[in-house]
């Protein structure tokens, strides 16, 4: 991982991490706008507008250099074609942060959510000197945990139907 201060980027073997544009709008609307994606986060609406992504990506610029949270699009890093996003916030009074991500469904199973977790996680260790970085993610969702565990994470519980999710009570299994 190679991580560039002044463009805000993370460079991992095949992909670039870097702040999200305006201009990346459409297509954040396109990959968002699937119910297999919607189904498998926490706070994504369904249907996704573009006025959904203008206004997150509109966020990004200040949170990062607040210190508040790190969001980054997950691009191929020869093409830079959008993959997705990662983003980890920051609770500095506890020197830890949540690890969260998406991947667009035509992207699914190339590895890119664990490269990109990897380089966010020694982002947070080694640039931002995090204690602990914690992720959650549904139990109807095993391959999220997959990728936590492949990038070393430890499974810690489950929070039984703590979250409600199209009006049905989801367990969180929390690494």
């Amino acid at each position: 991982m190679i991580y560039d201060n002044q463009n805000k980027t993370i460079a991992t073997e095949r992909l670039t991490l870097r702040l999200f544009q305006k201009s990346d709008a459409e297509a954040v609307t396109r990959l968002c706008n699937s119910y297999n994606i919607y189904k498998n986060t926490l706070y994504l609406p369904f249907p996704y507008y573009i006025e959904d992504a203008l206004l997150w990506i509109g966020r990004h610029l200040e949170n990062f250099n607040r210190n508040i949270s790190y969001e980054f699009a997950i691009t191929d890093k020869d093409s830079g074609e959008l993959y997705g996003a990662i983003a980890l916030s920051n609770n500095s009074k506890f020197q830890h942060g949540e690890l969260a991500y998406w991947i667009g469904e035509g992207s699914w199973g190339n590895g890119y959510a664990t490269e990109a977790a990897q380089g966010i996680l020694q982002f947070a260790f080694q640039e931002k000197q995090f204690h602990k970085v914690f992720a959650r993610h549904f139990q109807s969702n095993p391959a999220s945990g997959r990728v936590l565990r492949k990038i070393g994470m430890k499974k810690e519980g489950v929070l039984i139907e703590h979250v409600i999710k199209d009006k049905q009570f989801e367990d969180l299994v929390y690494y």
